[in-house]
């Protein structure tokens, strides 16, 4: 018999955890602690397996009976859900793991033999001034044009219209490299020109 929401609320823990089943494989897992943990059991190619679908209430009767959906459409294309599941986890794992500072830093490593020591600490300090704690801990794929803008914007703010040209210069080969090394595939510092987004600077 499916399962209805007044069942899964009335639901108390056990001294064993026990199963509620909605049909199609799909159950809620009542623990001795309280939680209600939804799970879908299914067979891929034979082999019994058991695919996590979240925690009741985060995760509603109708949002576990979509996602038992989902798993059944990849099933039937011969797709274990188990797996694509893993692999999302994975790559969203890996996206946040490449954030703009730890890419700023492999590229500033990557190119240190090149650069003389001033240089490379002066980079380094600027980076860590004025870009870090505006974008630093954003993964880098999703870091726009007007990201860049703010960090130059208030770079500029400080009275350093150079500092903040000689920022967008660098945070453009950081995206270069970046796209190089598939860590992303576009470069919000290539999507508008200085002289655009920056007050008239001139040397004096």
């Amino acid at each position: 018999m499916p399962l209805t929401n007044t069942a899964i609320q009335a639901a108390k823990p056990k001294d064993k955890p026990y199963k509620l089943t909605d049909g199609e494989g799909l159950y809620l897992l009542v623990t001795p602690a309280g939680g209600k943990l939804w799970n879908l059991k299914y067979r891929y190619f034979g082999t019994e397996k058991k695919l996590s679908l979240g925690a009741f209430p985060a995760v509603s009767l109708a949002d576990a009976r979509e996602r038992k959906l989902e798993a059944r459409k990849l099933l039937a294309a011969d797709i274990d859900p188990g797996e694509t599941k893993k692999e999302k986890k994975a790559a969203q794992q890996e996206r946040m793991a490449n954030t703009f500072e730890s890419v700023a830093r492999e590229w500033h490593a990557h190119n240190l033999n090149g650069w003389t020591p001033k240089t490379a600490g002066y980079l380094l300090r600027r980076l860590e001034r004025d870009v870090f704690p505006m974008i630093g801990s954003r993964p880098i794929d999703s870091v726009t044009p007007k990201d860049i803008l703010a960090v130059l914007k208030g770079i500029e703010a400080r009275g350093v219209g150079e500092i903040a040209r000689r920022c967008k210069d660098t945070c453009n080969q950081i995206f270069r490299y970046a796209i190089l090394h598939e860590k992303c595939t576009t470069n919000p510092a290539a999507g508008f020109k200085s002289k655009d987004a920056l007050q008239p600077y001139t040397k004096t």
